[in-house]
C-alpha cells in the first residue's frame, strides 16, 4: 500500500518561487522511484522531473534550469523547488511512484499517484 500526499502549492506572481513536498506513506520509501508530473487544464498530464536508479536526474525541457527535484529518504519525502515561475507553469502538480520504471517521465509507467497540489502563476 502506497499513499502519497502533496503540499506546498499556491498562487504566486511570475518570477516567484514555490517548493512542493510529497510525503510518502510506504513501508520502504527507497524501494520506489519517484517523479513529479503536472496537468494544466485541457492538457495531457506531463512528466516534470524524476531520478533514475543511479540517481541521475531528468527534467522536462520546459523546466530545465528553473526546477530542482530532490528526495530525503530519512523523511520519506520528495521535493520540487520551482524558481522563476511562469504563467505556463500553472497546473495541478502530482507526485508519482513506480516500482519498475525508474527514470521515466511517461505517465503510463507510474502505478501510484497523489491527489495533487495546485500551482497558479499570474503574470
Amino acid at each position: 500500500q502506497v499513499r502519497l500526499v502533496e503540499s506546498g502549492g499556491g498562487s504566486v506572481q511570475s518570477g516567484g518561487s514555490l517548493r512542493l513536498s510529497c510525503s510518502a506513506f510506504v513501508y520502504s520509501f527507497s524501494f520506489y522511484c519517484m517523479a513529479w508530473f503536472r496537468q494544466a487544464p485541457w492538457k495531457e498530464r506531463e512528466g516534470v522531473a524524476t531520478f533514475d536508479i543511479t540517481g541521475s536526474i531528468y527534467y522536462a525541457d520546459s523546466v530545465k534550469g528553473r526546477f530542482t527535484i530532490s528526495q530525503d529518504n530519512a523523511k520519506n519525502t520528495l521535493y520540487l523547488q520551482m524558481n522563476s515561475l511562469k504563467p505556463e507553469d500553472t497546473a495541478m502538480y502530482y507526485c508519482a511512484a513506480t516500482t519498475f520504471a525508474c527514470g521515466s517521465l511517461s505517465r503510463s509507467q507510474y502505478n501510484f499517484w497523489g491527489q495533487g497540489t495546485q500551482v497558479t502563476v499570474s503574470s
